[in-house]
């Protein structure tokens, strides 16, 4: 059975592979440091997952980059289109 994707979560997912592709880290690299499940990681670079707050905090201490700095990928997209009806 095929887990099915989430707008949001796919938006986010590029974001991040992008940053911790351009920090040179594995995803388990960044999972142990940001105290995650390596799958955890890996699903939500693919969409599958959407992180909660206190991830998206964890996620930004481990890439030494600002909250702000995971998130802005949304600036640039229509949120509402992102959202179930």
């Amino acid at each position: 059975m095929t887990r099915p994707t989430q707008p949001e979560g796919q938006v986010f997912g590029v974001r991040l592979r992008e940053l911790r592709t351009r920090r040179r880290m594995t995803q388990q690299e960044l999972a142990d440091a940001a105290g995650l499940a390596g799958p955890y990681v890996s699903d939500m670079e693919r969409g599958l997952k959407v992180p909660s707050l206190t991830t998206l905090l964890r996620l930004s201490l481990a890439l030494k980059c600002k909250v702000a700095e995971l998130v802005s990928v949304f600036d640039k997209k229509d949120v509402r289109a992102l959202l179930p009806d």
